[in-house]
């Protein structure tokens, strides 16, 4: 039994190789010819998804290699969990990226060339030690998904307002006091994600996100919700536990498409229960959401 799956898995390989080397040569056939070092990394390369794909996560690397920026095609690059400081401006000519995934490095800063990469769709730049981000990270137009999680970021440049694009922001674990004004221009998002910072207050711009669906700032220090978020129609889950709140908005029932108390930090609906919060809004939500829906309604 053991040999038959080992033979399957053999054959499965060989295919996949097989596949990407007849794809790749179409590659070649129409690039300019690549130096026998970069012909070596361009070998590593597979097609996933119909995308090709290279991945040099976990290779110990401190520097990239300069052959590396010769492979123009290359459409999905991890370089995830190495020990890089820097990437240098010849980034920019990887101008087919799709996906960059730079997670778990020890980056200070991003080269402003990242901005000529115009069909980046996904940026993963979390776990590094980014204190800000490259204004030219705007030009990236087709930019769907953002990650800059667990860095020292304070805030956002203001033409960040022009990536209407964007659907999937996150900036948990940073050292953001205010929530940066261009988010609130950000009116494609569905998924905010902004735990774990220094957060006081929610600006009554948050009505204009008017598709977002999961709004995430637990662990900050907010001790007021503004009423205009309650006119977030699409929200399915809001995470607004451990902070200092009180009070709620008595317009908060309006938000029918949270369902139930939740616990679980993904599960949908409304987290809350995890502040100080006053007689007696504490002891209506032992009754259920709907009970605390109810309290809230004007009568």
């Amino acid at each position: 039994m053991g040999g038959r799956q080992s033979r399957s898995l053999a054959n499965k390989e060989l295919n996949e190789v097989t596949v990407s080397q007849r794809t790749k040569g179409a590659w070649r056939d129409e690039e300019p010819s690549l130096s026998s070092a970069a012909e070596r990394i361009w070998r590593r390369t597979t097609v996933h998804f119909g995308y090709s794909t290279l991945s040099l996560a976990m290779r110990g690397l401190d520097g990239t290699p300069a052959e590396l920026w010769e492979l123009r095609e290359l459409q999905k690059l991890n370089l995830s969990m190495n020990y890089l400081c820097s990437l240098p401006p010849a980034l920019g000519t990887l101008d087919n990226l799709v996906v960059l995934n730079l997670w778990g490095n020890n980056l200070s800063r991003l080269p402003p060339e990242i901005g000529l990469l115009k069909k980046l769709r996904v940026l993963f730049a979390c776990r590094n030690r980014l204190s800000e981000v490259p204004e030219e990270l705007r030009s990236c137009a087709c930019l769907e998904v953002l990650s800059l999680a667990n860095n020292q970021i304070t805030g956002l440049p203001g033409s960040f307002a022009a990536m209407h694009t964007l659907t999937k922001l996150n900036l948990s674990h940073n050292r953001i006091t205010h929530i940066p004004a261009c988010v609130y221009s950000m009116k494609g998002l569905v998924f905010l994600h902004l735990a774990c910072n220094r957060l006081e207050t929610i600006a009554d711009q948050i009505q204009d996100l008017v598709n977002l669906k999961i709004l995430i700032v637990e662990g900050n220090s907010i001790h007021t919700l503004p009423k205009t978020l309650c006119f977030l129609d699409s929200l399915e889950l809001l995470n607004v536990d451990f902070n200092d709140l009180q009070n709620v908005p008595v317009e908060m029932y309006l938000l029918s498409r949270l369902r139930r108390l939740a616990c679980h930090p993904l599960d949908k609906g409304l987290h809350i229960i995890h502040n100080p919060l006053l007689k007696p809004i504490q002891e209506v939500l032992q009754g259920g959401l709907g009970a605390f829906y109810n309290y809230l309604k004007p009568t």
